[in-house]
This record gives C-alpha cells, sequence and structure tokens, in this order.
C-alpha cells in the first residue's frame, strides 16, 4: 500500500492504495466520482480521459501513484456552478447519443483547444477528426461530434 496525495477537481484528497491502482480506479472507487468511464481497459477508447497537471491523459494507463502530487480534473470538475462550454455545445450540437464517451471527448476536446489556442494553431475539422483518433463512439459517425467541438472551441474564445 501507498499514500496517494493529490487535487481531485479543485479538492485535496488522501488515501492508501495497493501500487497497482490505476488513476481511473482511484476515481472512481475511492473517489466516488463515476463520470469518468471504464470502456476498453486497454487504453484504446478515451472514455477515462482525464486532465492531469492540465493536459489530457487516458487514467486507465495512470498508476494512481503515478498522480501522487498532481493536479486532476475530471469531467465532475470541469464546470464550475454551471455547463462549461464544451459541454453546452455538446448538448446543442447533439454531440452525444448514449453519452458513454460523452466525458472522455470532452475531456479530449478542452485539452485539444487550450493546445491549439496556446499555439496559436488554427482548430480545423481535420485537426479535430485527426486529434478524436484515441476516443471511440461506438453510436455516431462523428460528424456531430467534430461539430460540437469547433462550437464549443468558440464558446471558449468568447468566455
Amino acid at each position: 500500500m501507498t499514500e496517494v496525495s493529490m487535487t481531485v477537481n479543485g479538492k485535496p484528497v488522501k488515501a492508501d492504495v495497493p501500487d497497482n491502482t490505476l488513476l481511473v480506479q482511484f476515481i472512481r472507487e475511492n473517489l466516488r466520482l463515476t463520470g469518468t468511464h471504464v470502456g476498453c481497459d486497454t487504453s484504446q477508447c478515451g472514455a477515462c480521459v482525464v486532465h492531469l497537471n492540465g493536459k489530457a491523459v487516458k487514467s486507465c494507463a495512470t498508476l494512481a501513484v503515478a498522480a501522487n502530487g498532481a493536479d486532476v480534473t475530471t469531467i465532475e470538475g470541469l464546470a464550475n456552478g454551471e455547463m462549461h462550454p464544451m459541454q453546452t455545445a455538446f448538448k446543442e450540437n447533439h454531440g452525444l447519443q448514449c453519452g458513454f464517451c460523452t466525458p472522455g471527448m470532452i475531456m479530449t476536446a478542452t485539452d485539444m483547444v487550450a493546445r491549439y489556442d496556446a499555439n496559436g494553431k488554427e482548430l480545423t475539422e481535420a485537426a479535430i477528426r485527426e486529434e478524436l483518433e484515441g476516443n471511440i463512439c461506438r453510436c455516431t459517425g462523428y460528424h456531430n461530434i467534430v461539430k460540437a467541438i469547433a462550437d464549443g472551441a468558440s464558446k471558449m474564445a468568447s468566455s
């Protein structure tokens, strides 16, 4: 057992966990934040994406002990009292169907927008599609997801 301490969604948390505990397990089982999903257990689907020190990571491929001292944001922590602009864009553009992949898509999208903005790069439809290669949606053809991310990017820029 190892003691891990981190900030999750702005709140300090601490727990003793087995050394092989995945960050997704820690988030879901220890902290009871179930918006981060486990879809494949092989780091393929992206349903488990969270932000670790401001960068999108697949929490099913990250050990909790590796996040010791880190700042973690989950889908529950993305909104600050009201829906995040990217969440609003997904809702308005029908960027979700069953909703299982949506938290990971939104966490990937907000990271994508931040990186493109920071580098002064244009977030084109082709760039969005390429960036989403690590996220799988089994319900849609991605058209509305791409549309939602483009709209969310513009909403984030104006907020």
